[in-house]
């Protein structure tokens, strides 16, 4: 059944539409229960949060108070958690999109010997796990002293190859006409890439921007291996720390999830149009 059929059964008053509406809905609360008792949870004292119903208990705004001010006493700098995290996941999704750019359109647009081969090694990159470049990769990063800093956070991951080849199949599909244009208005390489090809392709870009920023910003395992200090981890990590210690306090725990879980909820609200072109464009 196709979208466009699904959105007409939906649509329609007839029984089978209003029983596709309510299956809609239904699985949407399903999926928002979890959320919801999370925020609920964050906002109650610890002693209520597992007696009491999802809108009942005594809420305030308490345990984000704990975080910010009794975690630093535990040695759990949680705001300064958040601003590395920002600073890393922001540099990361900068990295990918201006560098997945410029390869993309190489790839798509121009002839250089190896492109075919250097194709398929992307392909054969995506489909291997990315826990066996783990060992090497701190090899690398511990030879170059970068270890315990965020270069070590940042430096890994400024390319990718899953978004290099998401903008390639994007910029293959531009009319040819616009790029001769460009040539012939005599634009150089950043200007055909940035003034031309990206506004373009502003949805697929997108969905690499969004979808890097969510990895980057959940990342756990990396950040976990490579940093050691409390003082430089990024929220993700600091949290599980923090749950793994302080297992009662649960709902400084849910309160951190909840600051975990913002970010990528705001992200999303705001570029869920491209987001869904994007999509689109991908499905097709």
């Amino acid at each position: 059944m196709t979208r466009e059929s699904i959105a007409r059964l939906v649509r329609s008053r007839s029984p089978g539409g209003w029983a596709a509406t309510i299956g809609i809905y239904t699985l949407a609360l399903t999926w928002l229960y979890p959320f919801a008792w999370m925020v609920a949870a964050s906002l109650k004292p610890t002693a209520q949060i597992y007696t009491t119903g999802l809108f009942e208990g005594d809420f305030s705004f308490d345990n984000f108070r704990f975080l910010f001010a009794t975690a630093d006493k535990l040695d759990r700098p949680f705001l300064q958690a958040m601003g590395i995290s920002a600073i890393v996941t922001l540099s990361v999704t900068a990295s990918v999109i201006v560098t997945s750019a410029f390869i993309a359109y190489a790839l798509a647009r121009l002839r250089f010997p190896g492109a075919k081969l250097f194709g398929d090694f992307l392909l054969l990159q995506m489909v291997i796990p990315t826990t066996m470049f783990i060992l090497p990769l701190f090899v690398l990063i511990k030879q170059l002293g970068l270890l315990n800093s965020l270069g070590a956070l940042i430096f890994p991951s400024m390319m990718s190859g899953w978004g290099i080849y998401m903008m390639s199949q994007s910029f293959r599909a531009m009319p040819e006409d616009l790029l001769d244009a460009a040539r012939l208005d005599r634009a150089s390489l950043w200007q055909t890439v940035m003034k031309v090809v990206v506004p373009l392709n502003k949805s697929i870009i997108a969905i690499v921007a969004l979808f890097t920023f969510t990895g980057t910003w959940d990342n756990f395992l990396w950040p976990l291996i490579a940093i050691s200090d409390t003082d430089r981890m990024p929220l993700a990590v600091l949290l599980a720390t923090f749950s793994k210690q302080y297992g009662g306090y649960a709902g400084p725990v849910m309160a951190g999830a909840v600051l975990q879980t913002l970010p990528l909820v705001l992200l999303f609200l705001l570029f869920r149009r491209h987001f869904l072109q994007g999509m689109a464009l991908t499905l097709k």
